[in-house]
């Protein structure tokens, strides 16, 4: 851990520790699989990306007493869905984007066929890594991280998320509406590395799991108004997607049903019930604090 407790400090130590375990944890380059296995990392490693959910993952471990040492499998596990999720919403298929994290997108890298058989391969590696690799817990436990991360995965989180979005292209939401889709397209995935890292240590209790859900589910919506506000206000170089793709698209979002300010608002509404639900945990829980600023306040 850096010496310094300032959250960029902290970020840049997480995004290097999750980089060093992915290069280990991916698998290498057989002949027979070049193009599949090249595929997968550089989806997953060659644009690089803030590391923002490991960060969640090491953030919640270390308030809720893990070792650091076994946080690197969850926080691993959660980056493969994350990048799978990202390149199968890449495709000509679904958003037919061709730009993401400053680089071309995996289908125009490679093709789409390779595109769609990398993103199969990392979410089934997610789940291998997870069921395989030591962790600080019995069976029953394990069972339910992988249970976690399936649910936040499937058509109960970002795949039925990603199906309401696809119908909404066009239509008008509710607010309503459009906060229960992104609970599932982008909150499911945030609360289940929070939880994640939390069930790491063997001292967490069922009520600070409890709290910590809900701080998850206030800092997964926050997380969506900002990248909504940041689709408006940001530019693709900063971004490093295409910025404006979202009206373009005649997609539903915060700024669209709300306009920016009223956006920003929501977003610090959300920041702080956040932090007022880790109001009962101590000094371990500052990260959690500071990255739930950090959210809010990013700018790309």
């Amino acid at each position: 851990m850096p010496e310094s407790t300032d959250f960029n400090s902290l970020l840049k130590y997480y995004q290097q520790r999750v980089d060093r375990a992915l290069d280990l944890f991916l698998p290498d380059t057989p002949a027979r699989q070049h193009n599949l296995t090249e595929a997968m990392r550089y989806s997953v490693i060659g644009g690089g990306g803030k590391r923002i959910r490991p960060a969640m993952v090491y953030a919640a471990g270390e308030a809720a007493g893990a070792d650091q040492s076994v946080l690197d499998t969850p926080a691993c596990a959660v980056e493969m869905i994350h990048a799978y999720s990202l390149i199968h919403d890449d495709l000509p298929a679904m958003d037919d984007d061709d730009l993401r994290r400053g680089q071309a997108t995996c289908h125009k890298a490679f093709d789409e066929a390779t595109a769609i058989l990398a993103g199969d391969a990392l979410q089934a590696h997610a789940f291998e890594i997870l069921a395989a690799n030591d962790l600080p817990v019995d069976d029953g436990q394990r069972l339910q991280m992988i249970l976690i991360l399936a649910t936040a995965s499937g058509s109960e989180g970002m795949a039925g998320g990603q199906a309401i979005d696809l119908a909404a292209v066009g239509h008008t939401l509710t607010l309503a509406e459009l906060e229960a889709m992104h609970r599932l397209k982008t909150g499911a995935l945030i609360k289940a590395c929070i939880l994640l890292g939390a069930m790491c240590s063997p001292a967490v209790n069922k009520d600070e799991l409890t709290q910590l859900g809900r701080y998850a589910d206030c800092i997964g919506l926050s997380f969506q108004i900002q990248d909504d506000i940041l689709d408006v206000i940001g530019d693709t170089e900063t971004l490093g997607k295409l910025s404006g793709s979202d009206e373009k698209m005649q997609k539903p979002t915060y700024p669209s049903i709300l306009g920016l300010e009223a956006s920003r608002k929501l977003a610090m509404e959300q920041h702080e019930q956040a932090l007022a639900h880790l109001k009962h945990m101590d000094a371990s829980a500052n990260t959690l604090r500071q990255l739930s600023a950090y959210i809010v306040e990013r700018e790309f």
